[in-house]
């Protein structure tokens, strides 16, 4: 098993923390009598911004009042975590609780890393929210819990929707297109800034339409691009960034859309809420104007399907405090401590009923719906390598933009996703 983890280096994912090495006190993880876990003590790692301090120091007394034992917080660095965690994970004396990035669950439960957390699943998990709980099982065990995601809105220029003459949101997609058509017609503004490259808008769109981007055939996966649902996807993407004048063959980050928005000459744009603070740090006077919405699907009852990021928590499977470590999730994720975070950081909870936690809190608000028909890449371990730069879905983009019919495009592409596809982890 020591091998496969230190292979897994490699992983690529949205976002991952972890639980740094606890102490070996020799316990086994089971109760010691009237004082529960007494003499014990969990350390768990999460990630610099994950958890606001004062929700650790209120999870944290609640744990020691609870249990008996002591928890110790250890915020860790995004640099080199990836690194860190297998290492860490592979170690005789690892992690005993960890925050793990949703993407990445699977390639570290693929690894034997985490413990099957099956029954903690039944206890607490009935009503978790299925989009954000899928990224949590792997070959049909439920290996990490839900914690908390992130999923893009539209954020757009409320002054140039003025001018337009629009009065309200859209509510479906082809009102959206209407509402673009508009702003190109009646103002001076570009009605969206769209890159070619805006892989994971992509990725939503692919989830909408109901397609997968792989297939297994026999015992090994291949891409699934010629799959015409998919091929609609990209035809949607196709209409957004027909009313963009941004490169082709760039992504969202090169140049950084918010910084293209903030100069107030574009209608909106599609993208996480943070990058609404980027708008405001690039130009002040833009704060006032900005506004958000949900992306809209095809009909008004469904919004479109979004890329969902975010972390999971996970108990290492070579921890030697399981029991411990499941009394500290059931604390993390109960509906005092999960809508909390949802409140404090304006993430999506792990349940639609702990939404309400979100309320004043626009951006969150406009996420929220979205994030109950989201979903992820292929979660599958097979998959990181095939986002690796060059990224051949966003060469199969960038081939449809510029004139190529989804199927060529995919054409194009298969060959090398499938070379991805088939590396070993």
């Amino acid at each position: 098993m020591k091998r496969k983890l230190i292979a897994a280096i490699g992983i690529a994912g949205m976002m991952v923390s972890v639980a740094a090495c606890g102490g070996d006190d020799g316990d086994s993880g089971k109760k010691t009598g009237a004082d529960g876990f007494k003499g014990q003590t969990l350390v768990v790692w999460t990630m610099d911004g994950s958890a606001p301090p004062a929700w650790s120091k209120d999870l944290q007394a609640a744990f020691e009042k609870k249990t008996g034992a002591k928890l110790k917080f250890e915020i860790q660095k995004w640099d080199g975590i990836q690194q860190k965690v297998t290492t860490a994970l592979s170690e005789s004396n690892p992690p005993d609780v960890l925050e793990v990035g949703n993407t990445q669950t699977p390639a570290y439960a693929a690894t034997g890393g985490l413990a099957d957390l099956g029954d903690l699943k039944k206890e607490i998990g009935a009503d978790w929210t299925p989009s954000v709980s899928q990224s949590s099982v792997y070959e049909g065990k439920q290996y990490a819990a839900p914690w908390y995601f992130a999923n893009r809105v539209v954020i757009y220029n409320k002054k140039i929707w003025a001018k337009a003459g629009i009065k309200s949101t859209p509510k479906t997609r082809d009102e959206f297109f209407k509402d673009l058509d508009t702003i190109g017609k009646k103002t001076d503004a570009e009605p969206l800034y769209m890159p070619g490259q805006n892989w994971y808008f992509f990725d939503g769109l692919t989830i909408g339409q109901g397609a997968d981007l792989v297939k297994k055939e026999g015992d090994k996966y291949v891409s699934n691009l010629a799959d015409p649902k998919v091929a609609q996807a990209m035809e949607i993407y196709k209409k957004y960034a027909s009313y963009s004048k941004a490169p082709k063959d760039k992504d969202e980050a090169t140049p950084q859309q918010a910084e293209v928005f903030a100069k107030g000459k574009t209608g909106a744009f599609i993208g996480m809420g943070w990058e609404a603070g980027t708008a405001v740090t690039a130009n002040k006077a833009i704060e006032k104007d900005l506004g958000y919405f949900t992306i809209p699907g095809a009909t008004a009852d469904k919004p479109e399907g979004v890329f969902l990021g975010g972390s999971n928590l996970a108990v290492a499977a070579g921890s030697k405090k399981q029991e411990l470590a499941k009394e500290f999730l059931k604390l993390a994720l109960s509906d005092e401590f999960e809508g909390s975070l949802a409140k404090t950081n304006g993430v999506i909870p792990n349940k639609q009923s702990l939404e309400t936690n979100l309320k004043g809190n626009v951006v969150a608000e406009a996420a929220a719906p979205g994030a109950a028909v989201g979903g992820t890449t292929p979660l599958i371990p097979e998959w990181a390598a095939v986002e690796n730069t060059p990224n051949p879905i966003k060469s199969y983009m960038t081939a449809v933009l510029n004139g190529k019919s989804p199927a060529d495009a995919a054409k194009q592409v298969e060959g090398e996703i499938n070379k991805r596809l088939a590396q070993k982890n």
